[in-house]
């Protein structure tokens, strides 16, 4: 962890992950026992988006979430809620099928609205995981 800021004395935020130098915010931030997960889209390992279907986009973005969380000790079971992009409702089927390959007992809250991304992708997520420190 780099930078640690106090906000109102009462809670570290602990910065999580490589900024991006052109961005206003990191991938995502430790407050207390809790992680934060900016949105994140299909992008690979080394950055780069990866374009295709829908079940392939909504894997490289569950496998981005992955490997923020994994940057502080934690991984997808530790998440406890998720919020999920779609660019094109019609695809929902789909990508609920996929989601369900890596959530199948579903032990977590999500909501899913259709919205177009600031990028050109069919899906964007964000998430929090609970983590003791």
């Amino acid at each position: 962890m780099s930078v640690v800021t106090k906000r109102d004395n009462k809670v570290n935020i602990h910065p999580i992950g490589e900024k991006n130098p052109n961005l206003p915010f990191h991938p995502a931030v430790r407050a207390g026992d809790y992680i934060f997960v900016s949105g994140q889209v299909a992008k690979d390992a080394d950055g780069k988006m990866c374009d295709g279907t829908i079940e392939e986009q909504c894997r490289a973005t569950i496998e981005s979430i992955r490997r923020v969380l994994r940057c502080d000790g934690a991984d997808l079971e530790n998440i406890v809620k998720i919020t999920v992009f779609l660019e094109d409702a019609r695809d929902f089927g789909r990508y609920n099928r996929t989601f369900a390959e890596y959530f199948p007992e579903g032990l977590l809250a999500r909501t899913t609205v259709e919205a177009r991304a600031a990028i050109s992708t069919k899906i964007e997520m964000d998430a929090i995981a609970y983590k003791p420190l």
